[in-house]
């Protein structure tokens, strides 16, 4: 019997992460703290890494006949303003420079108001999502 990793991991809901964000100010060190920032960060960090891959092979459709190092080069080694450009894709922008704790501290106070009319097993990161969509906009 064969099982892919893909399903292999659990995915948290908005009410679990929301459990342990809600210990955030009372005990901004604490495990359940590190857990609520560790997970935000990691989402922020991951769609703007993916929406940059994305926008690079976009913008280089010729990369089909590239090879192997260059290929390597040009999606392991983004410039810095290729996050930036994502960001956009991901539908949310952060500007530059932003403070992790006041990005987690803005999407803590939105699951905590949401906590009540959190759709049961909603994935934490479509909560996380439509906060960072909400609060932080791409100027057009």
């Amino acid at each position: 019997m064969s099982v892919s990793t893909a399903n292999a991991l659990e995915k948290i809901s908005s009410q679990e992460l929301t459990s342990h964000c809600a210990l955030l100010k009372a005990k901004p060190e604490g495990i359940d703290s590190q857990y609520c920032t560790h997970y935000i960060q990691g989402f922020i960090d991951g769609a703007i890494a993916i929406d940059a891959r994305v926008m690079l092979y976009a913008e280089n459709p010729d990369s089909v006949n590239e090879t192997f190092a260059e290929r390597a080069i040009r999606t392991r080694m983004p410039r810095r303003e290729d996050g930036s450009q994502a960001a956009k894709l991901a539908s949310f922008c952060l500007g530059d420079p932003v403070q992790l704790r006041n990005v987690v501290d803005v999407v803590v106070a939105d699951l905590l108001d949401q906590r009540n009319n959190l759709t049961k097993g909603e994935p934490a990161m479509e909560a996380v999502y439509k906060s960072l969509f909400k609060n932080y906009p791409c100027k057009q």
